[in-house]
């Protein structure tokens, strides 16, 4: 049976969170913004009892939790809500890095259509990007700067806490895409300085469907996001639609999971990944890791299989394991990954590149066995 190690793009459910859903599904049956009666209440209780536990996981208030469908929609919201801002201000200029999800590239080469200056930093083959580049591009009229904290292609660990740091002393806003990492690098997020952020319950062994974007609050006001979308005051008019309640709840559930087992579920992931590089210089493959390890996630690892065909490997090895080379959102492009271009991986070793990713549900005797045959037919691709 083939071993599933692309929870990178969509995590497993777990059955906890199922079990939390069907419950809702069964007995939870009113609109949460229904208020003449009982059935309302109870939905609205779900609901605000789901944004306690998403507030409580990353140290924030219930109400700066803003549900949506979830990270694309977050960052179309974090980045485009800020239009009528940017209008009145004259602060019309965006700072982001060249690896970032397309969620928020394509939103901002939108919005660069539209009039704004965006600027995209380049990491280095480390797969990190300078703080110190992208704080020395701050100006005046700097509206905002958006920076995934880890990578969903090479799981590396962006500086997010350096480049909030020192925002904040500057006054310029701050968007998260906090994807890969929410529930993950709990601590990190906990500590960082923010202004938006934003997330997906789906890379947290929640249900697909649902997210959520962070809105802090200073002196008690809301950055100046507006909503983007027309048809309801929902989520205090930043998200119009009936709020999924039970897609709400699972969010929660799988936030309160995290809460408790975020630091073991690390540990689990590590021992994974200690024993898929063991297996690596054992194996005898040409390969090289992409991506400075020092500030890789445990979850994560972004192999290139010197002389091999991703494509190739990748459905050679379809009845051993489901992997990828890159985002999901890109899988049917057979397009060179963005992000290991800006790396500046050379286009032949790009076309050899895969990831691998995991999290602590993943039995990790089938994850050995599985990686074993890989490399079995890694090694009889090479040319």
């Amino acid at each position: 049976m083939s071993v599933y190690l692309d929870y990178n793009s969509s995590a497993p459910i777990d059955e906890r969170v199922v079990d939390c859903m069907v419950g809702v599904y069964r007995n939870t049956i009113g609109n949460a913004d229904s208020r003449t009666h009982d059935f309302g209440n109870h939905a609205r209780e779900v609901t605000e009892d789901a944004r306690a536990q998403v507030a409580e996981l990353l140290g924030v208030q219930k109400n700066e939790v803003f549900f949506t469908s979830g990270a694309t929609e977050s960052n179309n919201i974090a980045l485009q809500g800020l239009r009528d801002y940017a209008v009145e201000t004259g602060k019309k200029h965006i700072i982001t890095s060249s690896i970032e999800h397309k969620a928020v590239l394509e939103t901002a080469k939108h919005l660069a259509k539209e009039g704004f200056e965006v600027e995209f930093v380049s990491p280095d083959t480390s797969g990190r990007v300078s703080a110190q580049e992208i704080l020395d591009k701050v100006r005046p009229d700097t509206l905002v700067v958006s920076l995934m904290h880890v990578n969903n292609e090479t799981g590396i660990i962006q500086p997010v806490l350096e480049v909030g740091k020192a925002l904040e002393k500057k006054g310029v806003l701050f968007h998260i895409d906090a994807t890969q990492s929410f529930g993950k690098l709990v601590d990190e997020l906990r500590e960082c300085k923010y202004d938006m952020l934003s997330m997906s319950a789906h890379k947290l062994r929640g249900p697909q469907g649902v997210g959520a974007l962070i809105l802090r609050r200073k002196n008690y006001k809301l950055p100046p996001v507006k909503n983007i979308m027309y048809g309801g005051q929902q989520e205090h008019g930043i998200r119009p639609g009936t709020i999924p309640v039970a897609l709400v709840a699972g969010l929660g559930k799988a936030c309160a999971i995290a809460g408790t087992e975020y630091r073991n579920n690390a540990l689990k992931c590590t021992t994974i990944k200690e024993r898929i590089l063991s297996l690596l210089e054992e194996s005898g493959v040409a390969y090289k890791i992409i991506g400075d390890q020092t500030y890789c996630v445990s979850g994560t690892l972004n192999v290139c299989f010197l002389g091999v065909s991703a494509e190739a490997l990748m459905i050679s090895t379809k009845q051993y394991c489901g992997i990828s080379n890159g985002s999901a959102c890109n899988s049917n492009s057979y397009s060179p990954s963005h992000v290991l271009i800006a790396m500046s991986i050379p286009k032949d070793e790009i076309e050899s590149c895969v990831r691998f990713s995991w999290g602590a549900g993943a039995d990790p005797e089938a994850v050995v066995e599985s990686v074993n045959e890989l490399l079995q037919v890694a090694k009889s691709l090479a040319f």
